[in-house]
């Protein structure tokens, strides 16, 4: 599957759950929301940042996505390379990932994935039973 990267990213959301981004601030035209297409809701936000801002050195832009999260996983991952605290998000609830390509795009779409699941409309379903 490669390495994650803005470009495997956009294109892994296009072919799985037929969103494009958008880019909703001109001051930021770079930072791209992924958003369900029903609820309106964010699932990740691509931005390119100061490195320092997650705490890593360099004066280079780097691309990061921030993801919600099980409130379980996040301890571990943020112990793991290239995820960190959300930057500017609840870090109660979502993660910055690095996309400079050294993470697998598996593991990262697997958190996508778990992200467009917790922000994907609920449904009701209807729990009473019927009694005879």
């Amino acid at each position: 599957m490669g390495k994650a990267t803005r470009k495997s990213i956009l294109e892994y959301a296009l072919d799985i759950y037929s969103v494009s981004p958008d880019y909703p601030w001109a001051d930021s035209p770079d930072f791209a929301v992924l958003r369900h297409n029903d609820n309106k809701k964010w699932f990740g936000l691509i931005m390119d940042i100061s490195p320092s801002k997650i705490g890593l050195q360099g004066d280079k832009t780097v691309d990061v996505m921030n993801i919600k999260c099980d409130p379980l996983m996040i301890g571990s991952l943020i112990g793991d390379e290239g995820f960190y605290p959300a930057y500017h998000m609840n870090k109660n609830y979502w993660v910055t990932v690095l996309l400079d390509g050294s993470l697998e795009m598996s593991k990262v779409c697997a958190l996508l994935d778990m992200s467009f699941e917790l922000t994907a409309r609920k449904t009701m379903h209807n729990s009473c039973a019927l009694s005879v």
